[in-house]
């Protein structure tokens, strides 16, 4: 196969039940492809209204190494395969990037009397 995954139709019906845990959905879709439960991605569900059917996106993947080949790092993070990076909040980067720069502007400057 060209793509190395299978993108199945994801609508999913569950009457007298509020919605279906992606979860318990990744473990059926495993069963539905003979695959395993860490080569299938669902994402994106949105219950309809009124409750009964769910409709969202999924991915079965050909191996565990092509999934973590072209998965976005976030989901993988979701599924438990990849740990998350433990950075700074933009706004604090930001803070103290500009404020490098502006310290460097200033360097060397004489105060006027």
């Amino acid at each position: 196969m060209l793509t190395a995954h299978t993108h199945p139709d994801s609508d999913v019906l569950h009457p007298n039940r509020a919605n279906v845990s992606k979860d318990e959905l990744r473990q059926k879709l495993a069963e539905l492809y003979k695959a395993n439960k860490d080569q299938v991605s669902c994402f994106g569900f949105r219950t309809q209204y009124g409750g009964g059917k769910s409709t969202g996106f999924a991915l079965v993947y050909d191996s565990h190494e092509v999934m973590k080949k072209f998965e976005p790092h976030y989901r993988l993070v979701r599924y438990g395969i990849a740990t998350k990076i433990e950075k700074a909040s933009r706004q604090q980067r930001m803070y103290k990037h500009y404020h490098s720069i502006a310290r460097k502007n200033f360097e060397g400057r004489r105060k006027k009397k």
